[in-house]
């Protein structure tokens, strides 16, 4: 019992002194995070907005794809953008991997998909509902397409904060194309990992400590986006 008291004690220090050695790693995940959020956010609302308001052969497929990918194993993903850009990979010759910005890319293609998936069924219901009015007003489904956005936009960035949220915690994909290296593509994930197998818990539970709070504050977020949703559609 005295020695976990002893690591919460050592990972409180960690956290309020500021190690360097801990802020990189914090730094680190943030950036990584952060990019893959920002990528797919992108990438995924006008992709979403066009998916919901268009209508061609194989839409229905494409819907059920990418609501099938929310679900997407980190381990796969890792896997498949390992594959990417391993050296006999079609990307190889950009030497991403092990690098953050091949761990960006692993992280945008998980939270991707739920940035796309969301937008298409909020702005599928807002078209359904504006529709006549839009198009009475001259607009076509194109032009209409920042209007939904606009309009949809705490739903939507309730969908980004659990994009960030499910990119934060992640392991599996990072791991595998990060490859977890000492000050370049180490993160609080794959951190806690190591050190807890190391018996390193100081670092461990300072690194988990930032990673709750983090977790919490995303979830703070969405809920008082939603409760501002609610209050300007009231």
């Amino acid at each position: 019992m005295d020695d976990v008291l002893d690591a919460f004690a050592a990972a409180g220090g960690l956290v309020l002194h500021a190690d360097p050695a801990f802020l990189e790693i914090v730094w680190l995940s943030l950036r990584v995070t952060l990019a893959a959020v920002a990528a797919a956010a992108v990438i995924g609302l006008p992709a979403g907005a066009l998916l919901a308001i268009a209508r061609f052969p194989g839409r229905g497929a494409l819907v059920v794809s990418f609501s099938a990918l929310m679900g997407l194993p980190p381990v796969v993903a890792g896997l498949v953008v390992y594959l990417l850009l391993s050296r006999s990979g079609p990307l190889g010759e950009l030497g991403l991997l092990f690098t953050p910005t091949g761990m960006v890319i692993a992280q945008t293609a998980l939270v991707l998909p739920i940035v796309l998936s969301i937008t298409r069924q909020v702005v599928e219901e807002l078209w359904t509902e504006y529709e006549e009015h839009l198009r009475s007003l001259g607009s076509s489904a194109l032009r209409a397409v920042p209007t939904l956005l606009w309009d949809g936009r705490h739903s939507l960035v309730t969908g980004i904060l659990a994009g960030f949220g499910r990119a934060s915690a992640e392991v599996g994909a990072v791991l595998i194309v990060g490859g977890n290296i000492a000050g370049a593509t180490r993160t609080m994930t794959t951190a806690i990992t190591l050190e807890t197998g190391r018996g390193n818990l100081a670092l461990a539970l300072g690194l988990g400590m930032v990673l709750l709070c983090l977790t919490l504050a995303v979830n703070i977020g969405a809920h008082l986006v939603a409760r501002l949703g609610r209050r300007t559609a009231g």
